[in-house]
């Protein structure tokens, strides 16, 4: 590919469905919610979590965010309830974040943006692998959990200290023994909605739960995640921040709320 996406100007979100038709789809993702439009639909199940924190593997700058990686050859790591049909296997999180602590979240709350936004990427194994469920409707499940700017987060400064080892695009390191529903808000209330990836290809495949609660982290842990350079080691250092894509058209879809 002679251009690779990106969140610059030249290379932004607004440039992604030029090599990307799935940017300009009919379920796109993220969006805006507005929760007076939102109904509580008394049918979707509360969802739990069985994560593994030895499923656990690496660390990973990729120039665009960083990710954890985790063990998804069998059922070891799992979501299920909610929305979804059947149990899905957690393959990866990362983070998207903005260039300071009053936006950098994808989805907004009735106009609010928060500083981050966290995703945790499971699929569905009843399509054998990760790349046949990105061709399904019903393939992938994103847990969706807003950053907001309070008191300091214990469990996620055992996140932020490794990314030491990842400072420039192209590092990767071990990252064992972490079970993310450390960092879960206490209430598990949540949006759900059919979307897409916020990256490209942008594959519409996701069933989508956004929980209402904000996961509380101080400015201090915030500009430690900005302190990533989206550049690699020999190159002059790029502050890997503004890895956001903004909110995209609803068009005919539904939000439903598993609250009232």
């Amino acid at each position: 590919m002679a251009k690779e996406w990106g969140y610059a100007s030249h290379n932004g979100p607004d440039h992604w469905h030029e090599l990307f038709p799935n940017a300009k789809g009919e379920n796109q993702s993220p969006i805006e919610l507005h929760t007076k439009d939102i109904k509580h639909d008394p049918s979707l199940q509360p969802w739990s979590v069985s994560y593994d924190g030895g499923s656990a593997k690496t660390i990973l700058n990729n120039g665009k965010t960083c990710r954890v990686v985790f063990d998804d050859t069998y059922d070891r790591s799992m979501l299920r309830g909610g929305p979804l049909p059947g149990p899905y296997r957690l393959r990866q999180f990362h983070l998207h974040w903005g260039s300071s602590d009053d936006h950098g979240s994808e989805h907004t709350v009735d106009g609010v943006k928060y500083a981050a936004e966290l995703h945790l990427v499971h699929w569905n194994p009843k399509y054998n692998t990760f790349k046949e469920a990105l061709k399904q409707r019903d393939g992938i499940a994103v847990i969706g959990i807003f950053l907001k700017i309070g008191r300091e987060k214990g469990e996620f400064q055992i996140f932020l200290d490794a990314l030491e080892k990842i400072k420039t695009k192209g590092k990767e390191a071990p990252f064992t023994k972490f079970d993310p529903s450390c960092l879960f808000p206490a209430c598990r209330d949540y949006w759900t909605y059919q979307g897409s990836f916020t990256t490209p290809p942008c594959e519409e495949c996701i069933v989508w739960l956004l929980l209402k609660e904000p996961m509380t982290v101080s400015s201090d842990q915030m500009a430690k995640l900005r302190s990533l350079l989206s550049s690699a080691e020999n190159e002059p250092p790029v502050p890997l921040v503004g890895n956001w894509r903004p909110p995209q058209p609803i068009k005919n879809r539904v939000v439903r709320a598993s609250f009232k």
